[in-house]
C-alpha cells in the first residue's frame, strides 16, 4: 500500500499554530506519511500586520511555506487544520480557504477521508474547545471522518483537550514546549494510523 497522504493545513498570525503545524508534520513523517506543510493565506492588510512586531517577523519567516489549494485537499487522505481562535471560533483565513472547497464537496471529494485539528489560545480556554468543534462542523458536511486524540494516550491526560492539540501562547510569552509538542505528536500518529487502517479497508 502507498503511504498515507497527510495535508496539514494551517493559518497563524505569530508563529505558534505555525510551530505544532511542523511538529505534527514531523511526527507524521516518522509514523511514513508523505506529508505536505501548507498556510493559509493572509486576508489581513500590510498596515495591520507591519504594526504587530511579532506578526510582521512570522510572515517574514514563513514566506516560503507553500499556500493550500483545493488540488492538496483532494490529494490527500488525511488532512489536519490548525488555526487561532477567533472569539471562540476559527481564524477568517481557515474559514476563507475551507469556504474555497465548494467545488470538491459538490464532486464527493472531501467524504471519507480523515480529518483532524488544533488550536491556540492567548489564555486559558479561551475558546479551545469551541474552537474545534467549530472547525468539526465542517468536516460532518464533507462527510469526512474525524479523529480526534481522545484520552488515548497518558500525554492526553496531561493536556486535557480530548478534541485536539491545543496551546495557550499567552499573548505570545508561552512558548510551544513538551506538553503541546507530546500531544501533537499523538494527534499526528493517531491521525496516520487510523487513515492508513481506512486506505487499506477500502482499498
Amino acid at each position: 500500500m502507498t503511504p498515507v497522504k497527510l495535508a496539514v493545513i494551517y493559518y497563524s498570525s505569530t508563529g505558534f499554530s505555525a510551530e505544532i503545524a511542523k511538529e505534527i508534520r514531523e511526527a507524521a513523517q516518522k509514523a511514513g506519511a508523505e506529508v505536505r506543510l501548507l498556510k493559509t493565506a493572509e486576508l489581513a492588510p500590510e498596515a495591520a500586520i507591519a504594526s504587530n512586531e511579532a506578526w510582521a517577523a512570522h510572515a517574514a519567516a514563513g514566506a516560503g511555506i507553500p499556500e493550500a489549494t483545493p488540488a492538496d485537499v483532494e490529494w490527500a487522505d488525511a488532512i489536519i487544520f490548525g488555526t487561532p481562535t477567533r472569539f471562540g471560533n476559527i481564524s477568517s483565513q481557515l474559514k476563507q480557504f475551507i469556504d474555497t472547497l465548494g467545488g470538491l464537496w459538490f464532486q464527493g471529494k472531501l467524504a471519507n477521508k480523515v480529518y483532524s485539528g488544533f488550536v491556540t489560545t492567548a489564555t486559558a480556554h479561551g475558546g479551545q474547545e469551541s474552537t474545534l468543534l467549530a472547525l468539526y462542523n465542517s468536516i460532518h458536511h464533507f462527510g469526512g471522518l474525524i479523529v480526534s486524540p481522545g484520552y488515548t494516550d497518558p500525554v492526553k491526560f496531561v493536556d486535557g483537550n480530548p478534541y485536539g492539540t491545543s496551546h495557550i501562547d499567552g499573548q505570545g510569552s508561552n512558548p510551544v514546549g513538551d506538553q503541546t509538542r507530546n500531544a501533537a505528536r499523538h494527534q499526528a500518529d493517531r491521525v496516520v494510523k487510523i487513515a492508513a487502517a481506512l486506505k487499506a479497508g477500502l482499498a
